[in-house]
């Protein structure tokens, strides 16, 4: 039996035997993606919007990649955009377009290595995303009273408020925060190390004391509790003493996020968008922000500026309120937030908006808090 919240990939149908079927020809493409360096969530999502497409092509007998035509993907494409979830409501566009990516890509490297001499997706056209206005993140009343919610009396409350501290202070995504080793961790320096993160890129970036006071209880406290006799060194633990799947953790933040009260939808990505916000408010330079993030590039701008990790720390701890043990002083903002999308200094480089900026972090949201299909909810 697997463990609790940990997915098990849909099964593709067709006859396994086949090599020129579904089932062969995903596994190809899927090894292919990974001998090129795509990340397990890339290829994970990949293999799961074409094991969907097998199924609903399966149902009007189709097994073979080879037996599809334009026709058949178009009808595909407008299932997509008249289904309708278990809530009722349809998938947005920005769903439906990841849907099809993914069959724009098998098919086009279907073509390439031989396995077909035409490619049916090639002229398909993805629906349009929508441009979403950033959702509200929430305040620092608000996050205190999130914060607050854990009981910090018993072993899984301690651990959860330290988990929703680290969140809230560093605004890092719920796979790299799940997947964090004790040695990620420098106290001395008041730095965290997050090891391939989206785009398989390591980032060091600061944390402040007061995350760290509550990471160190429940190091002291709490993870001797949980710790297994095969440990690994995750530094957060379930109850089993396993690292937590993302489904699990973002439903752990999402009862607490509920719990409290405050009236504000949302779980993991809230509290990095919060952290956005609130950094923005308090005069952060955006290229700052997007270091912290780990935003290599926004599409809105497509740059990214190297900044160290000492003038990060200062930015942070003057701008953020749970930086510090105490509350910062307002200073004034490091650029200013509008205008001509150029940095003050007049040396032309471009520059994201602040609107921007968090229109981008709303963007990662469905992916953030898409739960993976297979997967058993938390106990």
């Amino acid at each position: 039996m697997g463990r609790r919240g940990v997915h098990t990939p849909q099964t593709i149908p067709g006859d396994p035997g086949d090599r020129h079927g579904f089932p062969a020809l995903v596994t190809e493409f899927c090894t292919d993606l990974a001998a090129r360096g795509y990340s397990p969530a890339t290829i994970r999502a990949r293999r799961q919007a074409l094991a969907t497409l097998a199924a609903w092509l399966a149902d009007r007998g189709v097994t073979r990649p080879v037996e599809v035509t334009r026709p058949m993907l178009v009808r595909y494409q407008r299932h997509l955009f008249h289904y309708r979830k278990t809530n009722g409501q349809p998938l947005s566009f920005r769903s439906q377009n990841a849907r099809l990516l993914p069959v724009r890509a098998f098919f086009r490297w279907a073509v390439k290595n031989d396995h077909l001499a035409s490619n049916p997706a090639a002229d398909l056209e993805l629906p349009k995303v929508e441009h979403r206005l950033p959702k509200p993140a929430l305040t620092v009343g608000e996050a205190e009273q999130v914060l607050a919610i854990p009981d910090t009396t018993t072993t899984a409350g301690l651990r959860d408020r330290a988990i929703l501290e680290t969140f809230y202070g560093t605004g890092i995504r719920r796979a790299e925060l799940a997947h964090l080793n004790l040695r990620d961790l420098d106290v001395e320096r008041r730095t965290l190390t997050v090891r391939q993160g989206k785009g398989r890129k390591d980032r060091m970036i600061p944390i402040g004391p007061r995350a760290l006071g509550w990471i160190d209880r429940y190091l002291t406290a709490a993870r001797p509790r949980l710790a297994s006799a095969d440990d690994d060194g995750t530094l957060f633990l379930t109850v089993d003493g396993t690292p937590f799947s993302l489904d699990r953790l973002t439903q752990l933040v999402r009862d607490h996020v509920t719990a409290s009260g405050v009236g504000k939808q949302g779980a993991c990505h809230l509290f990095r968008h919060t952290l956005a916000t609130l950094m923005l408010e308090g005069g952060a330079d955006i290229r700052y922000i997007q270091a912290m993030l780990g935003h290599a590039e926004l599409s809105t701008t497509q740059i990214y500026t190297q900044v160290s990790i000492r003038a990060l720390q200062a930015v942070h701890a003057a701008t953020f309120p749970a930086a510090t043990t105490h509350p910062p002083r307002r200073g004034p903002a490091l650029v200013t937030l509008t205008g001509d999308g150029h940095d003050g200094d007049g040396a032309g480089t471009p520059k994201v908006s602040a609107s921007q900026l968090l229109a981008a972090l709303d963007q990662e949201i469905e992916e953030e808090n898409r739960p993976h299909p297979g997967s058993t909810p938390p106990p």
